[in-house]
């Protein structure tokens, strides 16, 4: 059953409350277009309470031992694991992906949390070896300070905790800019974090004018350090703004994943794998596998059993037990997929199944598969972020590696091949932040997570992640 769906509103300072005007927005549920709840709207005012809050939750977080931090954050990471069910209810209701992937995400976080927890243990510095006798060199690391979190409404949890649990792990206190699309999960992220007994300010999270508590919070004196998901346009104006004021970001931005697949490849396991992969939280996914570079030998067969297996999938509401592709998140998503598809097909692509808008309740789009689109179509060069996949015929592997490389773009990428020299040519020239060879293996908490060029910089996984939020600070020392 569908709990009812709470009204959000902003946390600052430990307390949930209005924004100062009490202006609210609607949120609607993608699978009905219908208005389910409000999310509080946050003033400037608002955003300094929260600026304020968070530079005194700094204060009291980074003087607690990297051991008291990491059993606070293990307990949020337990209420959780025993809030699974109303939480992804409701982020099915607001985002409307399959009920099992609200779960999966959840379950994800939680882990993300805990390895997070242990890694904020071992920020170690250094003994340097000094020059003369006497003399004693070290560096160690201090948390950054207050960090600003901007998070995107296709991961409503996922890409919060990732910011959120980083950030924490290294002692610095955050505010976090939630989607308003999809407001109540985050907050129950938060929630989780409020019960287990971070202090109040530690953590703090608004919504509102996204423009307009970006500008607001970058500049800010207490915010030290910005953390970025979503569209690589509006990654380069915050990356800009965060420049002007000196402050360090990590950016994790756009991507228009490659899928090279040589004529040697398990189509078994790369089918089996890719189309779940493809349409998973209806293909808005910024590591979405999205063009297919299939060697011309097993062209035909790949495209017959992907579409086979493309239309085996069922498009329902996130609640139906079948389901296996929820609605698109916003209405938005529907033209700007049309867009694409039909300027790919007046330049020769050739939709074989899908390609349309499903009904006229809800923001529900098939499942759609493409084949022979030219470089210069749209979709080609733009992220579509959505259900579709786009499958081209390569003559050889040097042309499927040219096409992988051929934008900006270098967030994720796929290949399925069992040539160990192919393989390695993969690894060694597709210019991509991740790469994932003969299976899906990206995105878990210890692995790296991040792109290059116009996907951003700086990863939101493993051991590296630690160190964006972490100052060095050096002393020599003479007795």
């Amino acid at each position: 059953m569908k709990p009812n769906y709470p009204d959000t509103f902003l946390f600052i300072n430990g307390t949930w409350r209005a924004g100062e005007t009490g202006a609210t927005i609607d949120v609607i549920n993608p699978a009905t277009a219908t208005v389910i709840g409000t999310v509080a709207c946050a003033t400037p005012a608002d955003l300094d309470h929260a600026a304020d809050a968070a530079a005194h939750g700094f204060d009291i977080w980074r003087k607690m031992s990297p051991l008291e931090r990491s059993a606070l954050m293990r307990a949020a990471a337990e209420l959780l694991r025993a809030r699974v069910e109303p939480i992804a209810a409701l982020m099915t209701q607001e985002q409307g992906k399959p009920l099992e992937e609200s779960r999966i995400e959840i379950r994800a976080a939680a882990d993300i949390i805990d390895w997070f927890a242990e890694e904020g243990r071992r920020t170690y510095g250094q003994l340097i070896p000094a020059r003369q006798a006497g003399v004693m060199q070290i560096a160690v690391k201090h948390p950054i300070g207050p960090v600003a979190a901007f998070t995107p409404w296709n991961f409503p949890i996922n890409q919060a905790v990732r910011k959120i649990a980083v950030a924490l792990a290294a002692g610095c206190s955050v505010i976090v800019k939630a989607p308003e699309e999809t407001p109540a999960a985050p907050a129950e992220l938060i929630r989780a974090f409020a019960d287990a007994g971070v202090p109040a300010g530690v953590i703090g999270l608004v919504f509102g004018v996204p423009a307009q508590i970006s500008e607001h919070l970058i500049a800010h004196r207490a915010i030290r350090k910005i953390s970025f998901t979503g569209s690589t346009p509006v990654g380069k104006l915050l990356a800009g703004l965060a420049g002007q004021q000196m402050k360090p970001a990590t950016m994790e931005l756009g991507g228009h994943a490659p899928v090279l697949v040589a004529a040697d490849a398990d189509l078994d396991k790369a089918i089996g794998q890719m189309v779940g992969h493809k349409f998973r939280n209806a293909g808005q996914v910024c590591i979405s596998p999205t063009r297919f570079l299939v060697e011309e030998p097993i062209f035909e067969s790949f495209v017959e059993r992907f579409v086979v297996a493309t239309n085996a999938l069922t498009v329902a509401d996130g609640f139906n037990p079948d389901s296996n592709i929820g609605p698109l998140a916003n209405s938005r998503r529907i033209p700007a997929i049309e867009a694409l598809l039909q300027d790919a097909t007046a330049q020769g692509a050739r939709i074989v199944t899908g390609g349309k808008r499903i009904g006229n309740t809800g923001w529900f789009f098939a499942p759609t598969v493409i084949t022979d689109a030219p470089v210069s179509a749209r979709i080609m060069n733009e992220e579509p972020f959505g259900p579709v996949a786009i499958i081209n015929r390569y003559q050889d592997i040097d042309s499927m590696i040219e096409e992988a490389n051929r934008l900006d773009y270098g967030l994720a990428s796929y290949a399925y091949a069992r040539d160990h020299a192919t393989i390695h040519r993969f690894v060694d020239e597709v210019q991509v932040g991740m790469m994932s060879v003969n299976h899906v293996g990206l995105a878990l908490p210890e692995l790296p997570f991040g792109g290059i060029r116009d996907s951003g910089y700086g990863t939101e996984g493993g051991s590296e992640a630690i160190n964006a939020y972490l100052d060095t600070h050096f002393a020599t020392i003479k007795s």
